[in-house]
């Protein structure tokens, strides 16, 4: 595994996302076990970044991790997130990035995570209801204590970067970045090149649909986000499975699987790049982590580029009105 540096933040080169272990698609939560030996296993490959959030259940991924990372915590560049529940009353799913809510969020996460400090702590929304310049300052008290080390910003806009920038510096952006969702190439990460953020895509395997192992949206269970994702419902299913077949075709030529091909072109796209691909079976981590080993000469990477872009938006009308993209 290579390494490379988000802001002043080293990590390994692919990290590994940890929602799907117990939240938000098919199978979650049914194999803590299998779960927790996929943390184990990406360690032992040389994984450090690992992502994870409060929203996720709430709560039971980040008490999974504190489990999986038991006397292994100094491997890790751990990584969470805050924001999208008003610890004040409203609950989950409601924005709220005040100074107040952010330190009852901070503790709760340091508990559940069995540790002192998290690594990168990420503004998980943009808070309309709260400057960006009072949501990074009351960050940047937690980093003065010593309870958080490198702040950071998802699916944020490059107004709201410059302005947190400008509080105190952003190590990492989060935002969706795959072969089928490029709309942050254009206004995000010229200002993230500009001010030295690292960018740590998320989904960067299209919630699975870039693997080409979702054929049918009968695969998805009760609970299953993609169920109402308008990128996987409908005609618009149908013809974005043209891109995964494509993506396919590749993999096939390139003796690699479409995993690896969809993370080694995003790694080609700059080395201030971590994709967090996220698994919760050992055999998937081992596949991806791989892609770090992949080389793709320069006709297929212009190939991939120009691949049609995916059909629908990438969250339903609510998720899309909490994007600043």
């Amino acid at each position: 595994m290579k390494y490379i540096n988000l802001g002043d933040l080293e990590v390994s080169r692919i990290g590994l996302g940890a929602m799907g272990m117990s939240h938000g698609l098919t199978g979650a939560g049914t194999d803590d076990a299998e779960s927790i030996r996929t943390v184990h296993r990406a360690l032992e490959l040389g994984v450090t970044l690992i992502d994870t959030a409060e929203i996720y259940g709430p709560y039971i991924n980040e008490e999974l991790l504190g489990q999986a990372l038991k006397g292994r915590r100094d491997q890790v560049v751990l990584a969470t997130k805050f924001g999208m529940i008003a610890h004040s009353g409203a609950g989950p799913w409601n924005l709220d990035s005040s100074p107040a809510n952010i330190r009852t969020a901070v503790e709760g996460s340091l508990k559940r995570l069995g540790t002192d400090h998290i690594d990168l702590y990420y503004q998980h929304r943009v808070d309309p209801d709260t400057p960006i310049e009072e949501t990074v300052g009351a960050v940047a008290e937690l980093v003065a204590e010593g309870k958080v080390r490198h702040i950071g910003l998802s699916e944020a806009g490059p107004d709201t970067i410059r302005r947190a920038h400008a509080v105190h510096p952003i190590t990492a952006v989060q935002s969706e970045y795959s072969l089928w969702t490029r709309g942050l190439e254009e206004r995000v990460l010229p200002v993230l090149r500009e001010l030295g953020i690292g960018l740590v895509p998320f989904s960067p395997l299209g919630h699975g649909f870039l693997t080409g192992t979702v054929r049918d949206e009968a695969d998805f269970e009760e609970g299953d986000f993609r169920r109402g994702n308008p990128r996987f419902t409908g005609e618009n299913f149908q013809r974005n499975l043209r891109l995964a077949d494509e993506v396919q075709a590749i993999a096939a030529e390139a003796g690699a699987t479409p995993a690896q091909v969809a993370l080694a072109w995003l790694l080609a796209q700059g080395d201030d790049i971590a994709p967090i691909p996220g698994t919760k079976r050992v055999s998937r981590v081992a596949e991806n982590t791989a892609a770090d080993r992949l080389r793709l000469t320069p006709e297929v990477l212009a190939r991939l580029s120009s691949l049609p872009p995916a059909v629908g938006d990438t969250h339903t009308e609510a998720g899309m009105r909490m994007l600043e993209r």
